[in-house]
Order: structure tokens, then sequence, then C-alpha cells
């Protein structure tokens, strides 16, 4: 555990750091689990309510979840009762769209539930003013959490003080170096370093050379955290301190959603209106910012080679649609460019759909009827988006670079393996046509199949695995 615990300041003793460490993690686990059954409450208190008065649109289908949700909270206590008047300071690489930073901020707004003074600091943060920086910030002023800089005196007495410091990704270990110096060593035996990355060039000395002093390490996998051990040690010469994996949880206002079918129906008939999607066609999305390591790029030109398939072979099968939920035009990226030249080059606007980076996914995962889940090079851990796509019960079709979801590779509820979104020059639009419509069919015929406990794993010709 920690070397330096003697100088923490509001820890006390070794055994009691890492009581609390245990009881903390443990909590968040426990809270995740809670959120399943909510619902339930919900149900019985609204039988008088006409469902049709109370969910009219979309946006009242939200909005219902979100009013519910703070009366259920109030009526059952929280596990995290016992971090209350707790000091916490919660140090993010960036302040994003992504998933690392909301991850943190639903952290912040957990604890800030129970009443412990939060703090918030962004390590990295662009020179000038950022719409959606400013909008996040406030939003976080507003749920009672303290932001301020990284860099001045109030980040380090915090630091100093606080009774739990959570450094955010591999990359928030450089504040440490940066900010704190000669007080380093006070603050790092209350140190609980939440790691989301795999990709290579996060395993730095200069990134985690301080891993093996701090209290410990939350990672959201047992496959990433393997990787970290296996890493650390044989390239780095490290240890890694105790390990705890706390698999990610849905939100209490998406899972209201996902096991809402009226909700679900009118979200999936407002967007797919808007996208100019008719019911019955096959909508398939890439729900991430886009990014070269993300693989749009390679989900597009997979796309397209499956809508030629369809025209060469005449098949009858519904039309098919791409949605990629996560662009940002207003950064004009290389990336971005490359991927609406492609799209209007192979004339398929049609077919294509960007949709700007959004808080809310659980009106497009209620749209859609597959999700890609497609990262290169390294690969992605086990991202948030695949279980909420799970929670509404979608197929999720994986590429082999998505090394977290080996994670779940034993079970394989709702998973399709297809080697052919690997970068690696073959022809994988039959695959990824034939996958698609073998998901689709899946998702349709998933409750049968469970309800007469079919449990066998069958391999098709084409490298997937079908639950």
């Amino acid at each position: 555990m920690a070397k330096h615990a003697s100088a923490a300041v509001g820890w006390g003793h070794h055994h009691l750091q890492k009581r609390w460490l245990l009881a903390l993690l443990l909590m968040l686990t426990v809270s995740t689990v809670i959120a399943f059954f909510m619902r339930a409450a919900f149900d019985s208190c609204d039988r008088n309510v006409s469902v049709d008065n109370v969910i009219s649109s979309a946006r009242d289908s939200v909005q219902v979840a979100d009013k519910r949700a703070p009366q259920i909270a109030a009526a059952k206590p929280s596990p995290l009762s016992f971090m209350k008047s707790k000091i916490v300071l919660l140090v993010s690489h960036e302040l994003s769209l992504s998933g690392g930073p909301l991850l943190l901020m639903e952290l912040a707004f957990l604890l800030r539930s129970v009443g412990a003074e939060v703090n918030w600091v962004t390590f990295m943060k662009p020179s000038e003013t950022d719409e959606v920086i400013y909008s996040l910030e406030n939003k976080m002023l507003d749920r009672g959490v303290q932001v301020f800089s990284a860099f001045g005196k109030e980040a380090i007495d915090t630091a100093l003080r606080a009774d739990l410091v959570v450094l955010n990704t591999a990359v928030a270990g450089k504040w440490v170096d940066y900010v704190l110096k000669e007080d380093i060593h006070r603050v790092l035996p209350k140190v609980l370093w939440w790691i989301h990355e795999m990709r290579g060039h996060y395993f730095k000395l200069e990134y985690v050379k301080h891993l093996p002093s701090v209290a410990g390490a939350m990672i959201d996998s047992h496959v990433t955290a393997e990787y970290w051990k296996n890493r650390t040690q044989e390239r780095l010469k490290i240890k890694m301190p105790e390990t705890y994996v706390v698999h990610l949880g849905n939100s209490n206002e998406l899972m209201q959603v996902a096991e809402d079918s009226v909700a679900k129906r009118v979200l999936r008939e407002h967007v797919r209106e808007s996208l100019g999607v008719r019911n019955d066609d096959l909508l398939i999305a890439l729900i991430n910012s886009v990014s070269r390591g993300k693989g749009q790029d390679l989900f597009l030109r997979s796309f397209y080679e499956a809508l030629q398939l369809i025209k060469q072979k005449k098949m009858q099968v519904p039309p098919l649609h791409a949605v990629i939920v996560g662009s940002d035009m207003s950064a004009h990226t290389k990336l971005e460019m490359e991927l609406r030249d492609y799209v209007t080059q192979k004339k398929i606007q049609d077919r294509v759909h960007f949709v700007n980076k959004t808080l809310t996914v659980a009106p497009y995962l209620a749209a859609v009827d597959v999700l890609v889940q497609n990262s290169q090079g390294r690969g992605e851990c086990f991202g948030r988006i695949t279980i909420e796509a799970m929670a509404f019960q979608l197929p999720v079709l994986t590429g082999n670079s998505c090394r977290g979801h080996n994670g779940n590779s034993s079970e394989r509820h709702n998973r399709f393996i297809a080697p052919c979104w690997e970068r690696r020059g073959d022809n994988s639009g039959e695959t990824y046509c034939e996958t698609s419509y073998a998901c689709r069919e899946e998702a349709y015929n998933r409750k049968e199949r469970v309800r007469k406990g079919e449990r066998k794993i069958s391999r098709t010709s084409h490298g997937r695995e079908n639950w």
C-alpha cells in the first residue's frame, strides 16, 4: 500500500487508510447495483398516472426520469454516506464530453449528494474559452462542486487538507510532480488513482512513476488491471499498488429510459424521424468521440462495402443506415473532414448521419439496432458505452482491438467478435454486413432463446461467436 502513511493528512494509520479506500470502492459498486432496483419503486408510485399524459414526447420521458431520481435517492440511505463531511479533491487530465471526465463528474455528484466537500481541478485546459468546458464547469458549480485552477495555491492547500485525492487517468500523474513538488509525499498516501487507458504511450515513467506510493489504483475491468500489472513490471520495472477492479455502472437516468418501453419507443421514433430513418430500416451506431484510434474511418469504409455487397447480390434486406455520434465540426480536425469527404465522395449522404458530441446517449441507444465499438491499435478498456448499450439489450459488435471487451468474452452476452475490423487491408464488407444482420436477428430472438434455456455457443465460418 502506501509508503508514507505517517505523513498523510486526515487519514490516520495505515490500516485505517486501507479500510476507507476499500469501503469507498465497495460502496461505488453497491451504488451501481441500486440503480437497477429503483424502477420497481417508480412503478408502484405511478400506477394511477396515465402514461400518455406523462410521456407525451421524448423530452418529457427524460425529464420525468430526472424528477423521480432525487425522490428515490432521498427515500433510501446512500451507501456513500460514510463520506459525509469528508474533503475530496478530484484531478482530471481534461474536461470534455469523453468517458473519463464524465465518469469523474458523476462521482463528484454522488459524493456531493452525501454531504462531502468536493473540489475539482483540470490539469490540461486550452488557453482560449471553450464552450464545453464552460458548460461542464457551471454544471458542477450548480451541484455544489468547487472548481478552481489546477496550478494555484488553492489546489496545493486543498490537496494537503483533503481526506481523499482522486487522480483520473494515467496522464493526471504529471500534475502530482508539476504542482505538489516538495509536498508530494504528504499527498501520495491518500491518492486513489483511477486508470482507464490501455494504449502503449501511457506506459511512461513521467506519467506513472508514483504508482507504487499511492494508496491504491482503481481500474474498470480485470483484463485492463492485468494488462497494467504486467506492463508496469516488465517495461517500467515498477510495482502496481493494491489494485481494485470496479466495473462501470449506468446512471439512474439512463436505466429509467432503458427499462421503460414507452419511453424507448417515443425516443426511437423521435430520433429516427430527425435523421430521416424509417422504423424498419437497420440503423448501426458508433458512439465515441471522433478520433483516429476509435476507428470511425474503418467503420465507414466497411459500411460502404456492405452497401455495395447488398447491391451486387441483390439482397432483399431493409435499408442500411449508419450514425456516428461524437462528431465535432467546430474543431475542424483532419479526421472529421476526411470522414465527411469520404461520405460525399461515395455519395452515401442519405445513409450516413453525423451527430455532435452529447451528454445524452439514451435517445440514440433507443433508436439504433446495433452498436459498434471499434477501437484500433492497442485498443480501449471496457468502454462505458458498451454496458449502456447492453442495458438497452442491443447487440454490440466489437473489433479484436477492443481488448478491454475480452473481459466479457467468457460470458458472451450481446457480444460478437468480428476479426474483419482490424486494420489489415482485407475486404471486410461481407463479414460486416452479415454480422450486422446476425446482430439484429440475435436482438429479436434473445429473450425467447433465454426463456428456452439455450446456452450454446456456435462458431460461424466468418469468425464471429454467437451466444
